[in-house]
């Protein structure tokens, strides 16, 4: 079996290693090492990546018969090969790792809110708690969790049988059988784990709580740790920077003023719907002065013109007696609404088909009104 390094070491990034087995599978070439720095997927972290002599390891799997590392290019077995991890994504998963143990510590204590799952992600992190906490409780795990950090506690990796286990305050008792891998944080937390972690809490930097949501009866919590919290802030403090030079506000005052801008926002819309519907009512009344009085049929194409709009000069158009309307905008692709007085003969969900079926676009409707869009051509 594959002697795991990270197991006692996980700030171990370089080593050397025999390749016990090589071999192309299912169209990857896939090594099995003598021993290795390198860790496979497993309790919700995902794989190491990096350099294996001069080949890129692309994924790193827990297998049966040993760790699988599958690289991008053939190994010869026998040979020894010289392994580096990628350390800045190493360090990441270490300190979301740890982070996560400090945190659910905190819930677990604090609110007797227990884990039931964790998910190291590309971007966050998440734990699916076992009940539905509150925003203040939140806070206050978050800042419990938080001093835990900061008061720089020793995180030990320890070796224990079950017996031995079973004495100690696991915060969740493990289901294997054998030796037990133990994460140790002093007087925070000691959990069954095979994961990497931090040496001290100190190096998790900080836990940021950036999200909750209710989840299975129970709640899922996002959360940043070290290099990926101040990459958070760092985008938002670039956004509220930009909205403040926007807005000519201070910070504090960003809420306020996006407010008003809202406010201002739906009155705009309203004053432009009401002077929308008089234009369509002028330029329906124009389009009828032009029409012909028999057959009360306008075909029109209009600039300028969205589809909104056309409806709103259609249905100015189909309140008089007999007329029915064929609109159109321009250029295109062109949006096309066709409209009906209840009294006349036209179709106007046929008529739309023949549109489409001879320009294009897509659209429906009833015999009394129907509107389509991304009409080509020049109809």
């Amino acid at each position: 079996m594959t002697d795991r390094l990270y197991y006692s070491d996980a700030y171990l990034r370089e080593f050397d290693a025999r390749v016990e087995r090589a071999e192309f599978a299912d169209g990857r070439h896939v090594v099995v090492l003598d021993r290795t720095a390198f860790y496979p997927t497993s309790g919700g972290q995902p794989f190491d990546v990096g350099m294996l002599g001069s080949t890129r390891v692309l994924d790193v799997i827990d297998d049966e018969s040993g760790i699988l590392h599958v690289v991008d290019a053939p190994l010869v077995e026998g040979e020894v090969a010289h392994g580096a991890i990628d350390w800045k994504r190493r360090f990441d998963h270490m300190q979301q790792h740890t982070g996560q143990h400090v945190l659910s510590a905190a819930f677990d204590r604090l609110l007797g809110a227990r884990t039931e799952s964790f998910h190291l992600g590309t971007l966050s992190a998440t734990i699916d708690l076992s009940r539905t906490v509150s925003a203040e409780e939140i806070a206050h795990a978050e800042e419990d969790a938080n001093r835990m950090v900061w008061e720089d506690r020793p995180v030990a990796i320890r070796f224990a049988d079950a017996a031995e286990a079973a004495a100690l305050p696991l915060r969740k008792e493990s289901q294997r059988s054998g030796t037990l891998r133990l994460i140790d944080i002093e007087g925070v937390d000691i959990s069954a784990c095979g994961g990497t972690h931090v040496g001290r809490t100190g190096a998790i930097g900080v836990i940021a709580v950036s999200g909750w949501e209710k989840f299975r009866g129970g709640m899922r919590i996002e959360f940043l740790c070290g290099g990926r919290a101040l990459g958070a802030y760092r985008s938002l403090r670039d956004a509220a920077m930009a909205s403040n030079k926007l807005l000519s506000v201070l910070p504090s005052e960003l809420p306020a003023a996006i407010e008003r801008l809202q406010s201002d926002v739906k009155a705009a819309n309203r004053t432009n719907r009401d002077l929308q519907s008089r234009l369509a009512g002028h330029e329906a009344e124009r389009l009828i002065s032009q029409s012909s009085a028999e057959t009360r049929i306008i075909v029109e194409v209009l600039e300028g013109w969205d589809q909104p709009g056309l409806k709103a000069i259609a249905s100015a158009i189909t309140r008089h007696a007999g007329y029915a309307a064929v609109l159109i905008s321009a250029p295109a692709p062109a949006a096309v609404v066709v409209a009906r007085a209840a009294d006349a003969a036209t179709d106007a969900a046929a008529v739309l088909r023949n549109l489409i079926d001879r320009f294009g676009g897509k659209g429906g409707g009833r015999p009394e009104l129907a509107q389509g869009g991304g009409l080509n051509g020049d109809p």
